[in-house]
């Protein structure tokens, strides 16, 4: 283990960085607090998370997708722990698969905004990999007093029931277990599964409860007649089978997953998973504290690949971005990273750390093209400042160069996952492949800054556009002013940059630790696996 004071300083912040994150991840799964959990005791039901704890095959791999949804995000509402949904890629008898699960204990399962858009990032990952899908249903329908936000757009609530039928009709298993309310528009998201399970007492499906069928057209009904479980089960039919309790119902669907057949795969390869030579744990003091320092990247990419084993491919052409082969948990790699050194070219020029130059543009669209020649998944390690800008970049073709690697990775078909490290900034997030891109997972590491620009960058953008409209009615402006200014949107930024603020909007699947990178992306792959790959169709590349 390396003695050096930066390392040890480095480690300290980063391993603080990752504390704070699991403290808050420990809070958001308390949900909607010890109160709201022991109404839900007193109905005899099972906790969210312990209904997913409970399904999922014992002391087997799980990964969390969204677990700050909505953080910081509904204050004035009381907040939206999670979003009111716990998602997540698991094992059910032996299959990988998508849990979803209504926490009813957050406003009794209602729907924000950022729940649908969380549902909808569920059935994608399900619908992308041809995974089986299980919701487990426990919810009064759209949080009103934000309906406009959540009801009629195109990637609003009604855009679940839609997948629905897609994901039947691509052969998708989805398994539904009422366990709770299920109400209103909220009701076909069960019936257009698969199978369709209910428990007894607990569980109620309808398109208009009690009160609302009073007042829209007199009929005096309890909910458990309207749509309890023998209503549906031996009455409309509309549920398959009635339990009497949860935990009846999750065994239920065990014994459903343990009996699917399997369907044509990618055919990814993998060999026997070997941990990596070098320590992955001295990544903590690999990465800088500082965001602007310079390291290594490639120090960083021989503790994520097995046996600490790399082949880098031109190393010695378009150094700002390090291509090259590995495997990670077994599964064959082609990693795309962000060289964060400050390298000499053979010309003598010297490139700066984090910033992509037309070389490197070039090299990594090549290699991009190779990897799905080859059906070889790819990873994208992000610690990017931008494009490099100037003159002499736009007079070497920068944008074309560029756009090249964009296309070249857009049109990617193999599968591809991101791990944001660090800096993701402007069209380095896009052509590192950001969530814009597709990529089958994203996550940050508790270290990742994400914007159009660094926050310093742009203050002293908007102070020149304020100085110029100050000069324009003959004003000036005072340093007292400037100082103040800058202050202002260097701090409006830094708020905006943080791994916190991306993951509470859903543009990263999660905040995770350094040590967790090798188990989301095999998970990933193996995911991915399930779905056959498309040939691919680079379309026009200018050269």
């Amino acid at each position: 283990m390396t003695t050096d004071i930066a390392f040890n300083k480095n480690e300290d912040l980063n391993k603080q960085l990752w504390d704070s994150v699991r403290t808050k991840l420990n809070k958001i799964s308390e949900g909607g607090g010890a109160k709201a959990a022991a109404k839900q005791k007193e109905k005899n039901k099972m906790l969210c998370r312990e209904r997913v704890d409970f399904l999922r095959d014992k002391n087997s791999a799980w990964i969390e997708i969204g677990a700050f949804a909505g953080y910081e995000m509904y204050e004035e509402q009381g907040g939206c722990p999670a979003g009111g949904v716990v998602a997540g890629i698991g094992y059910v008898s032996g299959r990988q698969c998508v849990i979803v699960a209504n926490d009813a204990t957050v406003k009794a399962g209602a729907w924000f905004p950022i729940s649908g858009k969380k549902n909808l990032r569920a059935q994608e990952i399900a619908m992308e990999n041809r995974l089986p899908i299980i919701y487990l249903v426990d919810s009064a329908g759209v949080y009103l007093p934000m309906q406009d936000e959540i009801f009629p757009d195109k990637e609003h609530f009604g855009r679940i029931f839609r997948n629905n039928a897609k994901m039947s009709s691509m052969g998708i298993t989805q398994i539904a277990a009422v366990m709770g309310s299920c109400v209103a528009g909220g009701a076909y998201l069960p019936i257009m599964s698969d199978e369709a399970l209910i428990v007894e007492k607990t569980g109620s499906i309808f398109l208009a409860g009690s009160y609302l069928v009073k007042a829209a057209i007199g009929e005096d009904v309890d909910n458990e007649t309207l749509g309890g479980a023998e209503t549906q089960s031996e009455i409309s039919g509309v549920i398959d089978d009635k339990f009497p309790d949860d935990k009846s119902c999750l065994n239920r669907i065990k014994f459903i997953m343990d009996k699917l057949g399997k369907f044509e795969e990618a055919g990814f390869d993998r060999v026997k998973a070997m941990k990596p030579v070098k320590d992955e744990k001295e990544i903590f003091g690999l990465l800088p504290a500082d965001r602007s320092k310079p390291y290594k990247s490639i120090e960083i990419i021989e503790r994520l690949v097995d046996k600490s084993e790399f082949e880098q491919y031109k190393e010695g052409y378009g150094k700002s971005i390090i291509c090259g082969y590995g495997r990670i948990d077994g599964w064959a790699v082609g990693i795309v990273a962000n060289n964060r050194e400050l390298v000499k070219t053979k010309r003598g020029e010297m490139q700066f750390g984090g910033v992509i130059y037309s070389d490197s543009a070039d090299k990594a669209a090549r290699f991009i093209m190779n990897c799905n020649q080859k059906k070889i998944p790819l990873v994208f390690l992000q610690d990017v400042t931008g494009f490099m800008v100037g003159s002499r970049s736009e007079q070497g073709g920068i944008i074309k160069d560029g756009a090249k690697m964009v296309n070249a990775m857009s049109n990617s078909t193999v599968p591809k996952f991101t791990i944001i490290m660090g800096n993701s900034y402007g069209a380095g997030n896009y052509a590192m492949c950001g969530k814009a891109y597709d990529p089958r997972l994203i996550v940050a590491w508790p270290s990742a800054k994400i914007a159009v620009m660094g926050g310093e960058q742009a203050a002293k953008v908007l102070l020149q556009i304020e100085e110029m409209s100050l000069k324009s009615r003959g004003e000036t402006i005072t340093p007292e002013r400037e100082k103040e200014l800058l202050d202002h949107i260097i701090q409006r930024y830094e708020n905006q940059t943080t791994p916190y603020y991306a993951a509470a909007r859903l543009w990263v699947d999660a905040i995770i630790s350094p040590l967790d990178t090798r188990q989301w992306i095999s998970m990933g792959i193996e995911a991915a696996n399930h779905a056959p790959v498309e040939k691919y169709n680079v379309g026009v590349l200018q050269t």
